[in-house]
């Protein structure tokens, strides 16, 4: 009875933990993780389909293309879409604003989540790890609560290698050959991973070995293993045509009446022409990244911050308990190798599955040792490594003794992570765009200006202005300097005489003091709490002082000419 009540709890303890997911997301989550989780999605789509303000990154402009297209189409583009749609048949009159622009693309996102439990479902029995211990595990950590729900590449990473180690691990009974389907699929998965993020090589590879080394292992003639690897290769190929085909109309915009209008010219122009402007966009981040000196404009980090940082940083014990169990199984294989002579023949036996954690360990560090081989090393990178860690540590009850601590550590992530990291900025932008939008009092049309300091990138796309309206003008002067601020804010509050104009200045608490020391003078201020910003942390005396809330928020200055 003591088994099946366990079986109960956990299961009851995943659907809260799954409805804190869904739920979580549509308060809405207010942390903001990284400028990336905007950037490269959902604030190009605004500008593409909706038409609104946006700042589009350097990897979607058309001279230096190094983002695929296809994803944030099929993600962002599509939920932008739907809002246009019922927007435009009436059916709400204002679906377009700055909630549904941030929620609706992160729910999807949060719904295709779930392709994350389904796995770790599918897999756990096939690892011989607990399915619904795994899945708590899964779905408690803070990893899943906040960056999943996010729209990142990384997030879609971690679903397609989810999605890969599915596929290399079906298998109807430990007898039966695997199922036939799976070949054309592992080579679809594979190349939309790698047009996705390059990096995805990386988690691949152990996938591929381990079923290269399945098929081979199980195929009595060499004719079916051919066909297999054939129809994988075939797969990937059609699959990367269509993303090439995807990317090459999108960013040289060739309509298909541009390649009508070419009736004159025989194919071969029309060939030539398209040819040359073929655009391969993994290709090109790889040749961006592979240049140290790019990478090292995103910031360069010791090449063991993966091992030492980031993994405790996103998985904590379960991180620790990895490369513990990592140590012992290598001192074994080692000692295995030095004494036993026969060893020739059972060190084959690493990738059996009676063995089953030693490779799950590789599908954990393997990855983690390549993405090492970069300088720039990013938390965000791994979280697609959270499937083969939380099957990892639900076997032989590995994690359950840290239970407290697992807890602890993942409420800490979830509130450092989802509420307060940058957590004033986009209720900020939500209170700027209803302050905008309200109706005008006056005939004179109103002009805004907007100067965020000290913040991470502001999304335009939240402020939801079209790009035809020249009324609002966003200046992002990130991390500057006293002098500079003060000379930008002096500028836009001198310019403007007419009584249509507000010049607003948004700045975390921490630094606010420096806007004291410019020739202005603020009529009106708005604190918006919390907010914590790494780069200009609060001190430590100033929180348990009587205003430790200015020092945890975010200000939005209206600021006027200095009398």
């Amino acid at each position: 009875g003591g088994g099946a009540g366990a079986g109960m709890r956990a299961q009851g303890l995943w659907a809260l933990l799954a409805a804190l997911r869904a739920g979580w997301c549509l308060l809405p989550q207010a942390g903001y993780l990284h400028p990336d989780e905007f950037f490269q999605s959902p604030e190009v789509m605004a500008g593409d389909i909706l038409n609104l303000q946006v700042y589009y990154p350097w990897e979607f402009l058309s001279s230096s293309p190094c983002r695929t297209v296809v994803f944030p189409l099929m993600t962002s583009g599509v939920t932008y879409w739907v809002i246009k749609s019922l927007q435009q048949l009436d059916i709400c009159s204002s679906c377009i604003n700055s909630y549904t622009l941030l929620v609706s693309p992160r729910l999807l996102f949060t719904i295709f989540s779930f392709i994350l439990d389904y796995s770790v479902y599918r897999l756990a029995p096939f690892w011989e790890a607990d399915p619904w211990k795994a899945l708590v595990l899964l779905a408690g950590s803070y990893v899943t609560l906040v960056f999943y729900t996010r729209t990142f590449t990384n997030t879609l990473e971690g679903l397609l290698f989810a999605l890969l180690m599915v596929l290399v691990s079906s298998r109807k009974s430990a007898g039966s050959p695997p199922e036939p389907t799976s070949s054309p699929l592992i080579g679809i998965v594979t190349t939309a991973g790698f047009f996705n993020r390059p990096t995805f090589l990386a988690f691949a590879l152990m996938p591929l070995l381990y079923w290269a080394g399945f098929i081979v292992g199980s195929q009595k003639s060499i004719k079916t293993v051919i066909n297999h690897f054939l129809k994988l290769v075939l797969c990937a190929c059609f699959t990367a045509i269509v993303f090439i085909t995807a990317d090459t109309f999108y960013f040289t915009s060739v309509s298909l009446d541009d390649l009508c209008s070419i009736k004159e010219s025989s194919l071969f122009d029309v060939i030539a022409q398209v040819n040359d402007r073929i655009i391969v966009t993994p290709l090109n981040f790889l040749r961006y990244n592979l240049n140290p000196h790019n990478l090292a404009l995103h910031g360069s980090h010791p090449r063991v911050t993966h091992f030492a940082v980031n993994g405790i940083m996103l998985f904590g014990t379960l991180h620790i308990l990895a490369i513990c169990a990592g140590f012992k199984m290598f001192k074994k294989y080692a000692h295995q190798l030095i004494w036993v002579k026969s060893s020739y023949r059972r060190s084959s036996g690493l990738l059996v599955r009676s063995e089953g954690n030693p490779t799950l360990l590789l599908f954990y560090f393997v990855p983690l040792a390549f993405l090492s081989l970069f300088s720039h090393q990013e938390p965000r990178f791994l979280i697609p490594l959270i499937l083969p860690l939380v099957l990892f540590s639900t076997t032989q009850n590995r994690a359950m003794k840290w239970k407290p601590i697992i807890v602890i550590f993942n409420v800490l992530g979830a509130l450092l992570f989802g509420c307060l990291h940058q957590g004033g900025l986009i209720p900020c932008l939500f209170h700027l765009e209803q302050l905008m939008h309200s109706p005008e009092p006056s005939n004179h049309p109103r002009h805004y200006t907007l100067l965020f300091a000290h913040t991470y990138m502001p999304p335009r796309s939240l402020l939801n202005i079209k790009k035809r309206d020249v009324h609002v003008q966003v200046i992002d002067l990130a991390g500057s300097e006293e002098e500079t601020l003060c000379q930008t804010v002096e500028e836009r509050a001198n310019n403007f005489t007419c009584s249509g104009s507000h010049v607003f200045v948004i700045i975390p608490g921490t630094v606010r003091a420096t806007i004291m020391n410019c020739a202005v003078s603020v009529k009106n201020e708005t604190l918006i709490f919390p907010h914590l910003s790494m780069e200009d942390p609060p001190q430590i005396p100033f929180l348990f002082s009587g205003n430790w809330r200015k020092q945890l928020g975010l200000y939005i200055l209206q600021v006027d000419r200095d009398q």
